[in-house]
């Protein structure tokens, strides 16, 4: 009836058979249907809905069918949603997942049009729904390689750890929780020994090959899911390790330092030992209120500094047991 209404306002005088409103109703791959407002029954709903989601026109008696036909994760909001809106009288839109008579679902986009009678109050309710499905596989899409750009924004591309911009957001960020918990920040920074040495002699690739061996170790170290394994320059890399302890991240140093040469890469030009080793130091902080995370980062680099002024290969810590 609203398309016959449309039709007659668009084209005064024409006189067209009620026959081909229906025909044109269900021609379209969307499906018409009305609800009487007082009965909460459908009126009307089109045959196209027995294709597309296999429950045939007769088994949509009333809303309830409707709603129970509703994936239980959308059920309560769209159901909520679209009562609220026709109650105000307001048109609206609403996505959801519809189920299949074969318990599969679809994505359905139902536009509601609000129908008053003579008196201004909610008469009807008449509205299309559209299947929707491809579209959502493809925001789905879309969606799924936002994720993976931004998480290679993020990420070291030839080892596959932290680059130095996640690394410096992490940073901030757990140096503020620290701060308003008054627990514990420790920080790992270490130096592949000789690395220029390394790449002279075996080339670029092998030498990429090192490190990309090295990041896979430290990253089982630095496991937990607030953890943080960066590279942090060209042979340097850094564990941020919130909430550990000084005597727990000195553990961990020294885990790194064994890990490495445990790797048993060979290191001919090395002079501390006939395998690729680093020099690590680390350092634990509960930082104070008025304090920023710079001069902690400097500390624990003096403290590889001194790693390596002490003969390399070995950890360099605060923390005496």
């Amino acid at each position: 009836m609203a398309a016959k209404d449309s039709l007659t306002a668009a084209a005064p005088g024409l006189e067209v058979d009620p026959a081909v409103y229906k025909t044109l109703l269900e021609s379209t791959l969307a499906i018409p249907w009305k609800i009487d407002w007082a009965t909460m029954r459908f009126a009307y709903i089109g045959p196209q809905i027995e294709p597309l989601l296999g429950w045939s026109q007769d088994s949509w008696m009333s809303v309830d069918d409707w709603a129970s036909r509703i994936h239980p994760d959308d059920r309560e909001h769209v159901v909520n949603f679209c009562v609220s809106q026709s109650v105000a009288g307001k048109d609206h839109e609403a996505d959801y997942r519809a189920l299949t008579k074969d318990d599969r679902y679809v994505w359905i986009r139902d536009v509601v049009h609000v129908v008053r009678g003579e008196d201004g109050e909610v008469d009807s309710l008449v509205g299309f729904m559209f299947d929707i499905s491809e579209r959502k596989r493809i925001e789905h899409e879309l969606m799924k390689m936002q994720k993976k750009l931004e998480a290679l924004s993020f990420e070291d591309g030839l080892t596959a750890t932290s680059n130095r911009r996640h690394y410096d957001e992490r940073l901030q960020a757990e140096w503020k929780a620290a701060q308003t918990g008054q627990h514990p920040l420790s920080l790992i920074l270490l130096d592949i020994d000789h690395f220029k040495d390394y790449n002279d002699f075996y080339g670029h690739i092998q030498g990429d090959e090192c490190l990309v061996r090295i990041a896979g170790a430290l990253k089982e170290i630095g496991g937990r899911p607030r953890d943080i394994v960066a590279r942090y320059g060209g042979e340097e890399f850094v564990l941020l390790l919130p909430e550990t302890s000084e005597a727990a991240a000195a553990v961990l140093a020294e885990r790194c330092r064994a890990v490495i040469e445990g790797l048993h890469i060979r290191h001919e030009r090395s002079s501390c030992s006939a395998f690729v080793t680093a020099s690590v130091g680390v350092g634990t902080v509960i930082p104070p209120f008025e304090g920023d995370a710079l001069h902690f980062c400097d500390a624990v680099d003096k403290l590889l500094y001194a790693a390596k002024q002490e003969g390399r290969n070995r950890v360099s810590s605060t923390f005496s047991a």
